[in-house]
């Protein structure tokens, strides 16, 4: 793109948002990082099987492993709901700093790359950039589950519920060991009693 007078371009910067440029900046750089190709300790092991029915639905963020994207924001949950095209719907809803913040969301889409075991999708909220999305652990009567990216960067502890009973969560912090996690990485996210 060629500029004939310099005062173009601070006028096409101030037509685009620094909030909406510094939000696109940090989309960009958090996908990267994810899709790269990053070796992990040991393979992680997803469940055998996800039955995608019963995933549907909300899952609230007990715990993390803390990253950019995520930080700061409380009360957040995904929910997933199936779209006529097979793939789903990724819509993660949160809380910025407080409570009493109001309520925003970032849409974005899934869908399984393993059919065998539902247990492996993609997920993209900026085209064309995606993540892998691994199930790890889940609950037999889907009250819980355990999600993340391949190279034990990040990790999500979820429960439909927005909290886990102590024996659980301690239970799930001994299952993720096993997978080679530290357990000291994994933060919980705040969410109220109730909203």
């Amino acid at each position: 793109m060629n500029f004939h007078h310099k005062n173009q371009v601070p006028s096409l910067i101030q037509q685009f948002s620094m909030t909406h440029f510094t939000r696109w900046c940090s989309l960009v750089l958090v996908a990267f990082s994810l899709t790269g190709c990053a070796t992990s300790p040991a393979p992680l092991r997803t469940v055998p099987r996800v039955d995608l029915n019963r995933y549907l639905g909300n899952w609230y963020v007990i715990a993390n492993i803390p990253y950019v994207l995520e930080n700061g924001k409380v009360a957040s949950y995904d929910t997933y709901s199936m779209r006529p095209d097979g793939r789903m719907n990724n819509v993660f809803t949160f809380r910025k700093g407080s409570f009493d913040a109001p309520e925003k969301s970032w849409h974005g889409v899934a869908w399984v790359v393993n059919r065998e075991s539902n247990a492996e999708w993609r997920v993209r909220f900026l085209w064309p950039l995606y993540s892998t999305y691994l199930v790890l652990e889940l609950d037999p009567d889907y009250r819980w589950a355990v999600v993340a990216t391949p190279g034990h960067k990040l990790l999500w502890v979820l429960a439909r519920t927005r909290h886990l009973d102590d024996a659980t969560y301690a239970e799930i912090l001994k299952r993720i060991a096993a997978q080679g996690y530290d357990p000291n990485r994994v933060a919980k996210v705040p969410q109220p009693a109730e909203l």
